[in-house]
Order: structure tokens, then C-alpha cells, then sequence
């Protein structure tokens, strides 16, 4: 949306978003100046590729724009349930998953956690519903 010669941006908290999505309702969002909205683009940049536990990340950022992070496997977190995870089979990513549960040994030996679409999640927020989940192999996981 234009007004004068400023350009505004419809934002809204992803929480909401997905509370409209699940009860079919309209919801109303704040205009936000296009110049203090930042859009997170996916590609090359975040490809998701195993790193040497040694190499220790870049920790300065610009406080000109929020911080880029970086994908991290899943064995190198303390906690997993809630956090935004991405599936990688054979370099194809699949987004749009929270971890529902810590890690834990599947009934054929291998270390899993389970998931749930962001809209099952919110949904299970929304309603107490357990979301339908999937078990994935730790392997194949990475914490956004």
C-alpha cells in the first residue's frame, strides 16, 4: 500500500496468520514502512551443507539488518520441540515443520524426533488437539 510517497507493508504475527487459516477468518494486520520489513529469501545462500564442529561462525552482525542464521543439525542443540526444523532427502529441503518432540529411539533402532506441519502445530496451540506428526530420522533434520 502507498500513502504519499511512503510505501506500507502488511504485517502480522505468524501466529495470527495461522489462527485465520484455521478458522477461515479475516484478520487485520498493521502497515509497517517498507523500509523496517525485512523478507528472509531462500537459495543458494542458505543451503544447507554439514559443517566441521571446529570452525567457529562469524558472530558479528550488522545492526543494520536482522542477523542471518545459519541451518543447524539437530545433534548440536540442547533442545529441539518448537523449533523450526528442515527436512533435507537427497538435497531437496522441505519446510514448514516444527519438531513436536525431543529426540528419541524409533521401534527400528534409530535416533528420531517427531514433526508436525506449522499449520498442526498452530492448530494443537489453537485447540489441544495433538497435530498429526511424522517420525523423521535425525539425519535428515536441521534446526532453522
Amino acid at each position: 500500500m502507498v500513502q504519499g510517497s511512503r510505501t506500507y507493508i502488511p504485517v502480522m504475527p505468524e501466529h495470527e496468520w495461522y489462527r485465520a487459516e484455521l478458522e477461515q477468518v479475516e484478520v487485520f494486520a498493521p502497515l509497517i514502512p517498507a523500509e523496517q520489513v525485512w523478507v528472509e529469501v531462500l537459495g543458494a545462500r542458505n543451503e544447507i551443507v554439514p559443517h566441521d564442529r571446529n570452525d567457529m561462525p562469524d558472530r558479528l552482525v550488522s545492526l543494520d539488518a536482522p542477523p542471518r542464521r545459519e541451518p543447524i543439525a539437530i545433534m548440536d542443540v540442547s533442545r529441539l520441540t518448537g523449533h523450526r526444523v528442515v527436512q533435507v532427502v537427497e538435497g531437496v529441503e522441505r519446510r514448514d515443520l516444527r519438531a513436536v518432540t525431543e529426540l528419541h529411539t524409533s521401534t527400528d533402532g534409530y535416533t528420531c524426533a517427531r514433526v508436525a506441519t506449522e499449520l498442526e502445530w498452530y492448530r494443537w496451540a489453537a485447540n489441544g488437539r495433538a497435530p498429526k506428526t511424522r517420525e523423521i530420522p535425525v539425519n535428515l533434520l536441521w534446526i532453522e
